[in-house]
């Protein structure tokens, strides 16, 4: 107790004085960061038999720990996320089958909620096979020159009727001639996502800005500007996180996986790049990201 101050290490001490071996004891330091230790013990004893003192051998679980707490919350929220949409879909194929198929309007209305909810799985799936490889190293990145203001363009023109769904005005203000050393495909897909969140978060009949420089440090840095609520300050750390949202209640409304920014997060890096986000709440956001100048 005066070494180290722990109740659970006196009482491994305690109990190696009719215990021979203690081994697999698990122990939680106190303090502000999470340490776990694996602690192993033995009694020392004389020739006589007699107690003479005591070896632990420690091992840090704290990686572990946290590993698993990780696996844990994950399962958990792809369970929940995969929960949703088959309770709808249950749900109205049961009432289809109880004779609302018989309406020919409200089964028309009941087929599209189905497939609606179909989508919303096949993207979940899609989203949690992209961000598996991405973790694991499996994705080959085929780096390559990419203008950037034409990488740009295509990623609003297939976001183009999501943003006249909602009136909002859409700025390429991304320089001619910037080019990054990129996966175009892999660019694409950072660009759509973030876009697309502008477009979804921003305000109705709102605006939305895409610019882009090259940075100080000779890197091409981007940016997403919309002008939505913003994020707390306690969240924009967290919004890279798998399935984190700010708002949990409006995220089901709009539909999305919740993966969409840790997939952008993971892409950028394997680019070499960094990815931030700037917000001042009801002020809306500004996301960015880097890339290696091509």
């Amino acid at each position: 107790m005066e070494a180290f101050r722990l109740q659970e290490l006196a009482e491994v001490t305690r109990r190696l004085q009719k215990e021979p071996v203690l081994s697999g004891l698990e122990l939680e330091l106190p303090g502000m960061d999470e340490r776990w230790l694996q602690v192993n013990a033995a009694s020392v004893v004389d020739r006589d038999g007699a107690h003479r003192g005591a070896i632990l051998v420690f091992h840090d679980l704290t990686r572990l720990k946290q590993l698993e707490n990780t696996r844990q919350e994950f399962v958990a929220n792809v369970s929940h996320e995969l929960r949703t949409p088959l309770s709808l879909i249950k749900g109205f194929v049961e009432t289809l089958l109880e004779g609302a198929r018989n309406d020919p309007q409200l089964a028309t209305h009941f087929l599209q909620t189905i497939e609606k909810h179909t989508d919303r799985l096949t993207f979940l799936i899609e989203d949690l096979l992209t961000i598996s490889r991405l973790e694991s190293g499996g994705t080959v990145m085929n780096f390559q020159r990419v203008e950037l203001r034409e990488a740009t363009q295509r990623a609003l023109d297939d976001l183009q009727s999501r943003g006249e769904e909602k009136e909002v005005t859409i700025e390429n203000s991304v320089p001619e001639g910037l080019v990054a050393r990129a996966d175009a495909e892999r660019l694409h897909q950072v660009l759509s996502n973030l876009v697309e969140n502008a477009i979804k978060y921003g305000k109705q009949q709102g605006r939305v800005a895409i610019g882009a420089r090259l940075s100080e440090d000779d890197k091409v840095e981007a940016w997403i500007q919309d002008d939505g609520p913003g994020i707390p300050p306690d969240s924009r750390e967290r919004v890279f996180e798998r399935f984190y949202r700010v708002d949990r209640a409006r995220s089901r409304e709009t539909g999305g996986t919740g993966l969409g920014l840790s997939i952008v997060k993971h892409i950028v890096q394997a680019h070499g790049g960094e990815v931030w986000v700037k917000s001042e709440f009801g002020q809306g956001s500004a996301f960015y990201f880097t890339l290696p100048k091509g």
